[in-house]
């Protein structure tokens, strides 16, 4: 029961990060295509902030699979 909690919890905190990631890279596209003199400035805020929604995952990912241990 505690090993098909945690997958659950593991899947959610991936469906997040793809949804979050997805979000971000279609908002940057957007803009980008908007104003494409500023295409450098938004791919790394872009980057950065893919990095962040990746980190909070991993972490939840991380959450949720040790919660095998017990």
């Amino acid at each position: 029961m505690i090993g098909s909690i945690a997958a659950l919890g593991a899947g959610l905190a991936v469906l997040g990060v793809g949804l979050g990631i997805g979000k971000v890279g279609g908002q940057a596209m957007e803009a980008m295509a908007r104003q494409p003199e500023a295409a450098g400035k938004i791919q790394t805020a872009m980057i950065i902030a893919a990095v962040f929604i990746e980190g909070a995952g991993m972490f939840g990912i991380v959450v949720s699979l040790l919660g095998l241990g017990n």
